[in-house]
């Protein structure tokens, strides 16, 4: 006679090869997926870094294509995505900066001493924010049309080829798609 209780390590293997096997057959499974795709983006932190412009609902549906950048400055891969930071802000691309779970001091000094990047910094330091937009760790940055939708979700640095596959070809349709159209 077959106990119950020895089926139950079988169907729970089972289980999990079922799950895995649907993880695995979707369109990119590195991507992780964002319930935020296609909705307007949430409410942001009122409270700015010190020294430095809060970020608004009219910073988030500026009319143009922005960028939201979920940092802190004791995170390496924040570290080694900064330049590109920099260059995108040197193209003319607003970046607003959510600084989270960091200490004023340490993200003032980052900012001060490799450069600010962001057209406003909101300060989030117990993550409040970022639960709000489905960050799970920094670095992560959002594209958001001009009307504040969120259009894509990038979660990891702004770096190698990933960016180059990813992230680029997700902001140059977005930029295409806000150009005004030249006929």
């Amino acid at each position: 006679m077959i106990r119950p209780l020895m089926l139950a390590p079988p169907l729970i293997f089972g289980a999990f090869v079922v799950l895995a096997a649907l993880g695995m057959s979707r369109d990119d499974p590195q991507a992780l997926p964002s319930t935020l795709i296609g909705a307007p983006a949430p409410q942001m932190t009122q409270a700015p870094l010190r020294g430095y412009a809060p970020i608004t609902r009219q910073d988030l549906a500026n009319g143009q294509v922005t960028l939201v950048n979920f940092w802190a400055s004791w995170c390496p891969p924040c570290r080694a995505e900064h330049p590109r930071l920099l260059a995108l802000q040197a193209q003319g691309l607003p970046i607003l900066g959510v600084n989270f779970k960091d200490s004023e001091t340490a993200a003032t000094g980052y900012l001060d001493q490799s450069g600010n990047p962001f057209q406003a910094v909101a300060f989030d330091p117990k993550g409040r924010s970022a639960i709000d937009w489905g960050v799970t760790a920094p670095p992560e940055t959002f594209i958001l049309d001009g009307a504040g939708t969120v259009l894509f979700r990038f979660a990891g640095p702004l770096i190698g080829s990933d960016y180059e596959q990813r992230f680029l070809p997700a902001l140059n349709a977005a930029l295409q798609a806000a150009a005004p159209d030249k006929n």
